[in-house]
């Protein structure tokens, strides 16, 4: 069995040494999504990247980074993305967040 409906694919971007209120924000924004009822969240740790300010993050043995790069991925309805980005805008406030209109395929057995 198959379902198929739109939804919405959120994006958040940030630094693992970003904090909120003391506490790693990534913890703090799968909380906010979690508490909103999201679905479902990923944070996803990069081998590599940077940006706005262009400084470089890496894995790269010579230049060793424990700042390296951060993406939160969660899949939901368009209401729920949407009802939750003030929150996010408010806590990630020097990250950069997407969204994308998206389909949501979900395969069930049975």
């Amino acid at each position: 069995m198959e379902t198929i409906s739109d939804g919405r694919l959120l994006r958040v971007y940030f630094c693992e040494s970003d904090r909120h209120d003391g506490h790693p924000l990534e913890e703090a924004i799968v909380d906010v999504l979690q508490s909103a009822g999201i679905s479902g969240a990923t944070v996803i740790r990069g081998v590599a990247g940077y940006g706005g300010s262009s400084i470089l993050h890496t894995t790269h043995v010579l230049r060793l980074s424990e700042d390296l790069p951060l993406v939160i991925e969660a899949v939901d309805t368009s209401e729920k993305v949407e009802a939750v980005l003030p929150q996010l805008a408010e806590i990630a406030s020097d990250g950069l967040i997407t969204t994308q209109q998206i389909e949501i395929h979900v395969r069930r057995p049975g």
